[in-house]
């Protein structure tokens, strides 16, 4: 998990429910000195009470198993304000309920709630009206693209949305993503609004909020040693008479000689904006309504704030040219407006493979994975099959077998936003899957192998799942090799399927027949049947975990007699496979059964 979480346990039950939870979620245990010997466990000294308040003030998220009256105690004097208030759950000490107690939205807990009963087997409880009704969570619509919260009622929005009562929506600004995530009732005569937008708004309507997305790049030039509550000032002012809100600044932009600008650092800092700084060639080569020649005669450029504006904003849109001031220092300012919003935030791409499909094939750190993205993308049909794993707030999108490269482009544009996404492939993501193709396409853009961050999620993949169901026909040396030639000339894939047939490498064959493809497997069989005895077990697998999975064992003279489809994994024994009572086994090794010689193996 991306985030700091503490669970305490104070009896030896809770202490076995929560231990191998904390190895899975990343979380620390924390137990009494009575319980010393416990591993991987933190002591705590004293009351527990002041261990939890120190807890509080460091920790995302708190996991208690306790009972929940005595959870409510220790916090109650701790709990200042939604926003802020760390997430807190409870575990009973059985692990058959996990309850969402404090900071349901905000602080994640209904989501972390939701991921801990997955794991474990439980029943989640989902107090909050929105978790329990299934509606949108106003609090965290923007929260995914860094939009800041404005005024507005937002108890009295909460309370239409919860009575069901219809929301207009009036988007200005900012991405429209959420709509994949969220929906409102709507309808002409609403009784609340929600505002997205990078101004300051009069509303027509009571209850309202404001959302601002963080589209307005503030282009700054100020005289040297210019104080900070001088550009503050600056700011506010034409914000307030041009009626932006100072909640959607994107960040504060500026010439390169400006980078060490004191009162420009510290505003940034204070503010928590990036500063962007172009150099004088990058910012003369921009065109802006009021060029300067007194300005390029000092800093080689006819516009600073104009163009720097401009330049960070990627836009053409001027909302407000230069404005000068001056009060202990001389300030120029202009605002540009961004066509994406600034998400503050570190792009991550989750490269997970799920398995099979069925949910308690998927390893827990996949689970996580997926449950904690901001995004999930992937085959249809791979969506469909983790969709209890998918949360409400995500942004789901599903596309068609054929489009893998599209994909991966789109996980990629959307993690270089700073999004995190979770791209699913069946099986191992790096095995026949979407990570190496988003690899690709990152070595492509030149990737610095940092920005976005990339993880990979292991999952079972297509042949060991398939020979799972079964026997063990994997144990010896064995081989993988796709059938489609979309990617690969097929000469090539003749001679690896030559290859492995003469080494007598027990043989995975992927892709065995689409469509449009249906003479493959018939060559790849007659190229085995050159090297292998006809008698060779094959195990015909289609859909291995699912509900419609076929098994079929056959030999390899009557391969082609059993229906394939891209789903379908098909396995070919080597020389010392064997069947017995419908299972397929291969020794270890071939001791006992002939040297290498003797079986032509070379």
């Amino acid at each position: 998990m991306n985030q700091s979480i503490a669970a305490i346990a104070l009896t030896p039950n809770a202490t076995k429910t929560l231990q191998p939870l904390c190895h899975t979620i990343g979380a620390q245990l924390w137990v009494p000195e009575s319980f010393a010997n416990i591993a991987a466990a933190k002591i705590y000294k004293g009351d527990l009470k002041t261990h939890v308040a120190t807890l509080w003030e460091t920790q995302q998220a708190l996991v208690f198993c306790l009972a929940t009256g005595a959870v409510v105690r220790l916090i109650a004097p701790l709990l200042q304000h939604k926003s802020t208030d760390p997430a807190v759950i409870v575990v009973d000490e059985a692990g058959k309920f996990v309850i969402s107690l404090c900071s349901g939205h905000q602080g994640g807990a209904d989501k972390l709630t939701t991921l801990i009963a997955q794991l474990i087997g439980a029943t989640p409880v989902l107090t909050g009206v929105s978790s329990s009704l299934g509606l949108p969570a106003i609090d965290m619509l923007g929260v995914p693209f860094g939009w800041r919260r404005g005024g507005g009622d937002w108890t009295g929005v909460s309370a239409v949305v919860a009575r069901g009562e219809s929301v207009q929506v009036i988007q200005e600004a900012g991405s429209t993503l959420w709509q994949k995530a969220y929906s409102f009732n709507d309808s002409p005569s609403p009784q609340a609004q929600i505002y997205i937008t990078a101004r300051t708004v009069e509303p027509v309507l009571n209850p309202y909020i404001q959302w601002h997305p963080r589209v307005l790049w503030v282009g700054i030039g100020c005289e040297r040693g210019t104080p900070t509550e001088t550009i503050a000032k600056a700011i506010t002012k034409v914000f307030l008479e041009y009626e932006l809100a100072e909640s959607a600044i994107a960040g504060i932009a500026t010439i390169d000689i400006k980078a060490d600008e004191v009162g420009l650092l510290e505003l940034c800092q204070e503010r928590d904006l990036p500063l962007i700084t172009f150099s004088k060639e990058v910012l003369s080569a921009v065109t802006v309504p009021n060029p300067s020649q007194v300005v390029k005669s000092e800093v080689g450029t006819p516009s600073v704030a104009e163009a720097a504006a401009l330049s960070a904003s990627g836009s053409q849109t001027l909302l407000v040219t230069k404005q000068i001031f001056k009060s202990m220092g001389a300030v120029t300012i202009a605002i540009a407006l961004s066509a994406q919003e600034y998400t503050g935030r570190t792009g991550k791409l989750l490269l997970v493979g799920t398995g099979p499909g069925q949910l308690d094939q998927i390893t827990p750190a996949a689970q996580i994975a997926i449950a904690s993205a901001d995004v999930v993308i992937g085959y249809s049909l791979y969506i469909d099959l983790i969709a209890p794993l998918l949360q409400k707030e995500q942004i789901i999108e599903a596309m068609p077998i054929t489009q893998e490269r599209q994909r991966a482009e789109r996980a990629i544009e959307l993690a270089n936003w700073g999004l995190t996404v979770a791209v699913v492939s069946s099986g191992d993501s790096g095995i026949y899957g979407m990570a190496g193709i988003v690899m690709e396409q990152l070595q492509a853009a030149n990737w610095d192998g940092k920005t976005p961050s990339v993880q990979l999620f292991p999952g079972i993949s297509a042949l060991q799942a398939a020979a799972s169901r079964v026997g063990t026909p994997l144990m010896h040396d064995f081989c993988a090799i796709s059938l489609s030639d979309l990617l690969t000339p097929w000469e090539t894939i003749e001679k690896r399927l030559t290859a492995a047939a003469q080494a007598d490498f027990i043989t995975a064959l992927y892709n065995p027949k689409s469509q449009t493809r249906t003479q493959q497997l018939a060559s790849a069989t007659a190229i085995f049947l050159q090297y292998r005895d006809p008698s060779t077990p094959v195990a015909i697998v289609r859909s291995a975990y699912r509900p419609d999975e076929q098994i079929t064992l056959t030999t390899l003279d009557k391969l082609l007699d059993t229906s394939v489809d891209m789903l379908t994994t098909v396995l070919i024994g080597n020389q010392t496979t064997r069947t017995h009572n419908n299972w397929m086994i291969t020794p270890r090794g071939y001791l006992g059964f002939g040297d290498a010689k003797a079986l032509n193996i070379s």
